[in-house]
């Protein structure tokens, strides 16, 4: 299985094509759809990584992708911006997710 990037930036591209990982650059609607339908017709790609721009852009494709397609697996990281997490966000989760307060 392969690993494959869409980025809103070059930067986050360059880097990771540099780690070996193909991918491609996207600015518009209309591009990101076409680039999540072609990445869930390809049966080699395992995992997407997503920069976090487009869940904050275009909340729904990104959702649609996650919920609707068991594979391949769609990974949000932050981009040169930084993410749009907040500081505390693991502890937040783990104790949202085992109800305890850390």
């Amino acid at each position: 299985m392969k690993m494959f990037l869409i980025s809103d930036n070059v930067d986050t591209y360059t880097g990771m094509r540099l780690a070996g990982i193909e991918g491609v650059v996207v600015h518009e609607r209309e591009e990101l759809e076409r680039e999540l339908d072609r990445v869930l017709q390809d049966s080699e790609i395992g995992i997407v990584l997503l920069t976090e721009k487009f869940q904050r852009d275009f909340p729904d494709l990104v959702d649609e992708a996650k919920m609707k397609h068991r594979l391949p697996l769609f990974v949000e990281i932050p981009d040169r911006h930084g993410t749009g997490r907040s500081r505390n966000f693991i502890t937040d989760y783990m104790s949202e997710a085992i109800g305890l307060r850390l």
